[in-house]
């Protein structure tokens, strides 16, 4: 899995004339923000730290340091009643998502110890302590009057695991646009004609992820092809033969055409630095061209098994999606439905090509094919099921006018019989039955195919489409 290169920033909020009026409340709020970065760091080290921002002045300075940093994203803690003035300057500046902790230190004041001081003055640093709710609504105000996105989370600093976990989630979901933004995309070859529902504008996803998409000649790939030792071949056959359950019929040639063209694509995305690929091509009249990308699922679901995830068809807003399940640690395998199962109320669902033999529930079997259906050659094949128990589907859907959408569901891989056809193909059973799934999954005009990956994610995906400002439908 790529790794993020994510940096977080970090700053609590105060009012100055405090200071002077309550003993030790500077320093107790700031022990609460300490607090804070470590629970944050346990979760990912690239913190910094501001600290407490208590003037206009330093608000100015904070957001110049946030933007020098390049952070990606910013925790605003709120521990105490501060001014609006003192946060906007710091948001307006830094330019990237911001998240309001409104964390009180305790569940509840101790309203009997609270009330037996003798000292007012005390009293009111005591409360000042605990009025980290006071100022949200005013800084929501100015950020929603100012066009400033924000994200809340409402709990307590301590023994709050669904506080904690929202923060989490949060911060994945930042990881996971900072590898997107990042990312390098590899195209190679063309759409399968006649596909007009993959047929995607690349230009726009560009400005829905950033990263980058480097266009890829098939050429290039079989050029490599040559240039791979007797030696690496055999050694990649063992390889195979490692993390695959090869069945009968697989020749040693098959086998060897196979190794052959895994070790040129390992060349190939190190040449290009990839974390991605899409491809498709036929190769027809050109033998080195048809025997390499006739060659190439075994390689591929490798690819696909390390982090480079790689979709067929040359389906690009797929290949994106499989690139975000992964970078959640979902797995995320190219798939498409293959028939309903009335019977037993579920969907088969699958694809030819490589598959993410990581999510595979037990080995991947290798199996000769003497045709691709509906494309040129023949060679090996994989097939496998998902994992069982909880998925979820996510398709990269671009809409009339070309914005993009998630698409997302949740549902569960389940055993029983699947087609032997030396594809990946599962079973799975969603919570508003199979019908009802199709019906409303369709609706929304995804392309036919999506992205599957294990565990339930959607909460982490809703993250994600707030932080790269992408709209998130879920249909269950």
């Amino acid at each position: 899995m790529q790794q993020s290169t994510l940096k977080i920033g970090l700053f609590g909020i105060g009012l100055d004339a405090y200071w002077g009026q309550f003993n030790e409340l500077k320093e107790r709020l700031e022990g609460y923000l300490a607090v804070v970065e470590k629970k944050i760091s346990d979760i990912h080290p690239s913190v910094i730290n501001l600290g407490l921002i208590d003037t206009s002045e330093k608000a100015f300075a904070a957001g110049s340091a946030f933007r020098r940093e390049d952070v990606d994203i910013i925790f605003l803690y709120v521990t105490t009643y501060a001014l609006s003035s003192t946060v906007l300057p710091v948001v307006q500046r830094a330019k990237v998502p911001v998240i309001i902790l409104n964390l009180s230190p305790e569940a509840a004041i101790d309203y009997a110890a609270f009330n037996s001081m003798n000292d007012r003055t005390r009293m009111t640093g005591e409360w000042l302590a605990f009025c980290s709710a006071c100022p949200v609504p005013e800084i929501a105000n100015v950020f929603t009057r100012t066009g400033i996105k924000f994200h809340q989370i409402t709990g307590m600093l301590q023994e709050d695991p669904e506080c904690w976990n929202e923060v989490t989630e949060w911060i994945e979901a930042a990881k996971v646009a900072n590898i997107m933004a990042f990312n390098r995309l590899g195209c190679m070859g063309h759409y399968y004609s006649g596909m007009l529902d993959i047929y995607t504008d690349l230009t726009q996803q560009y400005a829905a992820f950033g990263g980058h998409i480097e266009l890829l000649e098939v050429d290039e790939l079989a050029s490599l092809r040559k240039n791979i030792s007797d030696e690496a071949i055999s050694e990649r056959v063992e390889l195979f033969k490692d993390q695959f359950d090869i069945q009968d019929g697989c020749t040693e040639i098959e086998l060897q055409r196979a190794a052959r063209t895994s070790l040129a694509l390992d060349q190939l995305v190190e040449n290009h630095k990839l974390g991605s690929l899409a491809y498709y091509y036929k190769g027809t009249g050109n033998f080195d061209n048809e025997d390499t990308i006739s060659s190439i699922i075994l390689g591929n679901s490798l690819l696909t098994a390390r982090g480079i995830p790689v979709a067929g068809e040359y389906e690009i807003k797929n290949a994106q999606a499989m690139k975000i399940m992964d970078s959640f640690g979902a797995g995320g395998s190219f798939t498409e439905y293959y028939a309903m199962d009335f019977a037993a109320d579920i969907v088969l669902m699958g694809h030819d090509g490589p598959g993410h033999i990581a999510i595979a529930e037990g080995k991947t079997k290798v199996r000769p094919l003497l045709v691709y259906h509906g494309k040129v050659g023949h060679g090996l094949s994989v097939e496998m099921s998902v994992k069982n128990g909880p998925v979820t589907l996510l398709s990269v859907v671009e809409q009339a006018g070309g914005k993009l959408m998630l698409l997302v569901a949740e549902g569960e891989s389940v055993a029983g019989p699947i087609l032997e056809i030396g594809n990946t193909n599962s079973r799975y059973k969603f919570p508003i039955g199979a019908r009802k799934f199709v019906n409303d999954w369709n609706s929304h005009g995804p392309a036919h195919h999506c992205a599957v990956g294990i565990g339930h994610i959607s909460s982490r995906l809703q993250k994600l489409g707030q932080l790269l400002g992408i709209d998130v439908v879920q249909v269950c």
